[in-house]
């Protein structure tokens, strides 16, 4: 049995997990999508990138099966700085369309312009939270900018987690994720799959999505 550990993206909760952990746990799984701080019923404004870490370290060090860490979009930092400090704990690690940080980055510095003003425009109002973006599900939730902007700390330990996979969505137009993805095509370390279709691969094709879960973590 495995526990899949399941960190979604910007302004979004556990939630967006749903159909992907039905999935998992249909197969004999477990699986425990997070709702980090700040993204639930109950505001968190100073909230940060190292406090979502820590909230997935928790997580971690409480499961007592293999443990593989998704990450979708914004999760994908969260997930490698959990690994970073469990990595003898970690399986496999799970990046959907997400960032893949070295130590030193941000969100902030990751992103493209296009982000980088939603954001700013976002943090408008009490420049604290940052508001989604329109048209999203109507459960998002303001996302504390400090996550989007602190720099993320690493050792180099998560690069010796053994399975590494990194899932892009190429049906969406202005996609930060599309050099990445071809840099780690090649990397011999990693394994890499593609969708054509928009960035929520986790709502977008769970089913698919649990496949590549199942077949190579």
């Amino acid at each position: 049995m495995t526990t899949f550990i399941l960190v979604p993206g910007g302004w979004q909760g556990g939630w967006a997990f749903e159909r992907v952990a039905e999935l998992l746990e249909s197969h004999g799984h477990n699986a425990q999508p997070l709702t980090l701080a700040g993204l639930g019923d109950k505001p968190a404004p100073t909230a940060n990138l190292s406090s979502h870490i820590i909230e997935t370290i928790r997580a971690i060090k409480a499961c007592h099966d293999e443990v593989v860490l998704v990450g979708h979009s914004y999760g994908g930092m969260v997930v490698t700085g959990a690994a970073d400090a469990e990595s003898s704990t970690v399986r496999a690690l799970v990046y959907s369309d997400a960032y893949v940080p070295e130590t030193g980055d941000s969100v902030w510095s990751l992103t493209s312009p296009r982000f980088r003003d939603s954001f700013i425009s976002g943090a408008a109002t009490d420049g604290l939270n940052c508001v989604p973006p329109p048209n999203l599900d109507p459960r998002c939730r303001p996302h504390p900018i400090g996550a989007f902007l602190q720099a993320i700390e690493l050792s180099g330990r998560w690069r010796t987690i053994p399975r590494k996979i990194f899932v892009g969505a190429h049906g969406w137009d202005g996609s930060p994720f599309l050099d990445l993805y071809q840099r780690l095509s090649v990397d011999k370390d990693w394994r890499t799959f593609a969708f054509d279709c928009g960035h929520n691969i986790p709502r977008l094709r769970p089913e698919a999505f649990v496949e590549i879960l199942l077949a190579h973590t």
